[in-house]
């Protein structure tokens, strides 16, 4: 009878359906296996010993030490670093005011300024890139840090925006109103109450901002100069004059960090859920 019982209590699948659910499963491992496995080879080859990525001739970790060595990938390094350091502040400033300000106030235009401030996620870098260098020279701006920062920030802060919205979601709104009630100013109300529950959307925002900033290679080389150029431009350069053995060894150290950030940033949404 409970042999019985057990398989009532589970639906028997038709032979077709079992058939659509292989082969769907099939190519979702084909897709997988066709997205992972160029990097799992470039993880693997940036400790070849070899100068040719094809040839495996042995475990070294020469690529590594002559990149760490490189004294133009270096600045390249510390101005990736200090760009997207300052963008990620700003970003999260601007992203979590602007969630804000939004959640909290309604006007005739509200809905018109969240379309517009979520375009930069959208709009294809090629033509961010363009128009921004279009602006730069119509207002006769330096290309330079402070060029490349605002740049970073135009397209970092609606991914704060975002996160933050979704934390306001579930916020109480009698929290701000018991908090006034006790004595607290608006201003002490939103820094001691809001901000410690919008944290987790906060920091998931600003990891995200990170990474971002890092990453770009196509908005940066519109708006940047030589002296602000970022270890994105760099390897792009580096790439095209030749496949350098140094540029498996930056890539392993791209990818790790943005994994670790990427995988940081949603187990913090998690959390904020």
């Amino acid at each position: 009878m409970d042999s019985l019982a057990s398989t009532k209590s589970k639906p028997l699948l038709p032979s077709g359906m079992k058939l659509v659910d292989l082969i769907f499963g099939s190519w979702t491992v084909g897709i997988f296996i066709f997205l992972y496995l160029p990097i799992v080879l470039l993880l693997i080859y940036s400790f070849n010993e070899s100068r040719l990525n094809i040839v495996w001739t042995g475990f070294s970790f020469k690529w590594y030490e002559q990149l760490f060595t490189n004294a133009p990938l270096i600045k390249a390094l510390k101005n990736s670093l200090i760009i997207a350091t300052i963008t990620t502040a700003f970003s999260v400033v601007l992203g979590t005011l602007g969630a804000w300000l939004l959640y909290r106030y309604r006007f005739p235009a509200r809905r018109s300024i969240n379309t517009l401030i979520f375009i930069p996620m959208v709009i294809p870098e090629i033509i961010m890139g363009i128009s921004l260098l279009i602006f730069f020279a119509t207002i006769n701006f330096s290309l330079g840090f402070t060029s490349v920062i605002i740049s970073h920030i135009t397209f970092c802060f609606p991914f704060v925006l975002i996160a933050v919205q979704a934390r306001l979601i579930g916020l109480d709104p009698f929290l701000e109103e018991a908090a006034m009630d006790l004595g607290a100013t608006p201003f002490q109300a939103f820094f001691q109450i809001i901000v410690p529950y919008l944290l987790p959307a906060i920091i998931s925002g600003a990891l995200m901002s990170f990474t971002l900033s890092m990453d770009e290679v196509i908005v940066t080389y519109f708006t940047a100069s030589p002296a602000s150029a970022t270890l994105p431009i760099k390897v792009f350069g580096m790439a095209k004059v030749g496949l350098n053995p140094m540029l498996n060894a930056i890539s392993a150290i791209f990818i790790v960090a943005t994994a670790v950030l990427v995988i940081s940033a949603e187990l913090l949404k998690r959390w904020n859920k």
